[in-house]
């Protein structure tokens, strides 16, 4: 789920950016602090999108730069336990398949592929189930439920694609229409 945060920080403003625009150096500050960066609680930041900066500044004893009070906001995408998305499929591997859901690919097993068995083809790189010969394959619409969330190391998603109105949307063919 897409979320907007409003946050205030003291900004930095390093002395060989000071005759530049106050608010354009602090955004760019402020993106590169943020963006990129996976919290438990808010998710993966993907931007900061705009900076209200306080003019004046205080000067701390050594330091050459000035720091400023700012109110900025964020954009995240923090994945939440069954919830239903819809992503392209990127990869298709032995073991399941990766789905792009925004600024992250999740991962479904082959053992939650469907309600029937999946098996890799490796000649066509593709999931066939083996009742209805259902094929997945990279670039093709899917949509899936988030059963599992892990920010241990970087932000991993295990989604399922067993149940009603889950699985296959789109060939890869149409997508691309």
């Amino acid at each position: 789920m897409y979320r907007i945060y409003r946050f205030k920080d003291m900004v930095r403003i390093p002395p060989e950016r000071f005759g530049e625009d106050l608010k354009k150096v602090a955004l760019e500050l402020l993106r590169e602090e943020y963006e990129g960066v996976i919290d438990e609680e808010l998710g993966i930041i993907l931007t900061v999108t705009d900076v209200d900066i306080s003019p004046e500044g205080y000067i701390v004893p050594g330091d050459g730069g000035t720091y400023h009070e700012a109110t900025f906001t964020l954009l995240a995408f923090k994945p939440l336990r069954n919830e239903v998305v819809e992503g392209i499929v990127v990869n298709v591997t032995k073991n399941g398949i990766y789905v792009n859901i925004g600024p992250i690919d999740g991962m479904v097993h082959k053992a939650q592929l469907g309600d029937e068995r999946f098996e890799y083809d490796a000649a066509t790189g593709s999931m066939v189930g083996t009742s209805t010969k259902t094929v997945i394959k990279r670039g093709d619409l899917v949509r899936a439920r988030i059963v599992q969330i892990s920010t241990r190391r970087g932000l991993k998603v295990g989604m399922s694609m067993k149940g009603p109105y889950l699985g296959k949307i789109k060939d890869a063919e149409e997508v691309k229409q």
